[in-house]
């Protein structure tokens, strides 16, 4: 049960973070002012759910902050004729807004205790446990793929699961410099282009091979 305390501070945080920030997509604005945040996080982590930065999770992982979250929503533009794949459900805040949006929707997590939580929170949700690089080929192909974290690379599995013409929307890891990046299929590959410097939690499963050097 939310407060009233908890849906002024929501609304606030739509205002002075989404709407200064260019989120005008409706549905996103809606979903987001809405759902409340705090729902996706353990006890005793509920004051940090509005404030403009990641929020531990456990296990290493962590909730995106809430712009970085509407703006790969809005580049994504999914609409409700999407078969849509979820890399790193989480908790289940992203999937959450994207199962009221998008026509189909198949979420992967590789965490079982997030896993579990997910589940819980999205009633319905179709969650595959797996390796987040491996997505779910089973369900494929996939119009949108959205990776709700920062990635070093794109995995040919990734790749192969989105669809010609499809989009796939991605943060970024590059040393320190963390970014959002989206990319359409063409041809069978996808070049991803950054659009965004903002804050977002890496994911696992990505790393690029390090190089030795004698």
């Amino acid at each position: 049960m939310q407060s009233a305390q908890s849906e002024i501070t929501r609304r606030h945080m739509v205002d002075s973070q989404l709407r200064t920030n260019g989120i005008t997509t409706a549905w996103i604005v809606k979903a987001m002012g809405e759902l409340p945040r705090e729902n996706f996080l353990s006890a005793g982590k509920e004051a940090f759910a509005y404030l403009d930065r990641s929020v531990p999770l456990g296990n290493g992982r962590m909730l995106n902050p809430p712009l970085a979250t509407a703006e790969m929503l809005q580049i994504a533009e999914v609409s409700d004729s999407d078969n849509v794949l979820l890399i790193g459900a989480g908790t289940g805040y992203m999937a959450a807004l994207l199962s009221g949006r998008a026509g189909k929707l198949v979420a992967v997590e590789s965490d079982a205790d997030l896993a579990k939580t997910a589940r819980t929170n999205v009633a319905g949700l179709n969650l595959v446990e797996g390796g987040l690089g491996e997505g779910a080929d089973k369900d494929a192909p996939y119009n949108v793929i959205v990776i709700d974290g920062a990635v070093e690379q794109l995995p040919a599995a990734i790749e192969a699961q989105l669809a010609e013409g499809g989009r796939i929307v991605a943060g970024l890891a590059e040393g320190p410099v963390r970014r959002l990046a989206v990319g359409t299929k063409h041809g069978g590959h996808v070049a991803l282009r950054a659009f965004a410097d903002t804050e977002v939690a890496s994911l696992p499963g990505f790393e690029r091979a390090r190089e030795f050097v004698f």
